[in-house]
């Protein structure tokens, strides 16, 4: 599978993503958004950007937390399944808003 977008071709964007990649999971680890929909959200944003690595990491990490098989498969089309709470619809809907730059 093909990246939709190489973002490391700029050394410039290379060099702020080193930055957001060290901040970002201190922001989301420290938030109040629930474990739980924290291993859905990066499962979800992986998936879209075709990262087979990190989807099998966090696909991993979730089911170490305790996340089921069916909710782990469902992640990609959440938008038709009922297994999801409406705040984790909520976090997964804004994951794809917010990671769907190339679109």
């Amino acid at each position: 599978m093909e990246s939709r977008l190489n973002l490391f071709a700029s050394p410039a964007v290379a060099k702020a993503l080193g930055h957001y990649g060290a901040a970002a999971p201190v922001l989301i680890q420290e938030s109040a958004l629930p474990a739980t929909t924290q291993n859905l959200v990066m499962l979800r944003a992986s998936q879209i950007n075709g990262d087979p690595y990190a989807t099998d990491v966090h696909g991993k990490n979730a089911a170490h937390a305790g996340e089921t098989v069916a909710r782990l498969n469902l992640v990609a089309t959440w938008r038709g399944s009922t297994v999801f709470t409406d705040a984790e619809r909520a976090a997964l809907e804004l994951t794809e808003q917010g990671t769907r730059i190339a679109d």
